[in-house]
């Protein structure tokens, strides 16, 4: 009927691959237990010299982290008793508080109106002070 198919292209010398593995490579002998390399102090017989090596060594700033008092209370050390603390805030009258009301004086809101600032913690001073000992450690200013 019909001839036989062809060898597979993957095996022998038709797919250009030599009929025989290659024999292994000959490393030099070298007894075990010996370094390939002699130890020794740099400057004696024997050591291997490196020349042309630096060492670079980079020195990166320090960084230091302003905290902003500002409305929220924040994570700190107390200078005065030196615990780590997160600060208690108090809401006090300020100047921009006095400014607010002046200037609703000033527009029309003379019945009262003008003293909502003194209600409002968004118009006031926060003073940050430490739970433990109860200094004052920062205080917002709002002007």
């Amino acid at each position: 009927m019909s001839a036989p198919p062809p060898p597979y292209p993957g095996k022998g010398q038709e797919a250009g691959y030599p009929a025989q593995p290659p024999p292994p490579q000959a490393y030099p002998a070298q007894p075990y237990g010996q370094p390939a390399q002699p130890y020794g102090q740099p400057g004696q017989p024997g050591y291997p010299q490196q020349q042309g090596q630096t060492t670079v060594v980079v020195a990166q700033p320090a960084v230091t982290v302003v905290q902003q008092f500002r409305e929220s209370p924040v994570h700190t050390r107390c200078p005065h008793c030196q615990a780590e603390v997160v600060t208690a805030t108090q809401f006090e009258t300020g100047s921009f508080t006095w400014i607010i009301c002046l200037v609703l004086c000033i527009v029309g809101c003379d019945l009262g109106c003008c003293f909502i600032p003194f209600c409002v913690d968004g118009c006031k001073d926060v003073t940050h002070s430490c739970p433990n000992c109860k200094t004052v450690i920062s205080r917002y200013n709002r002007m």
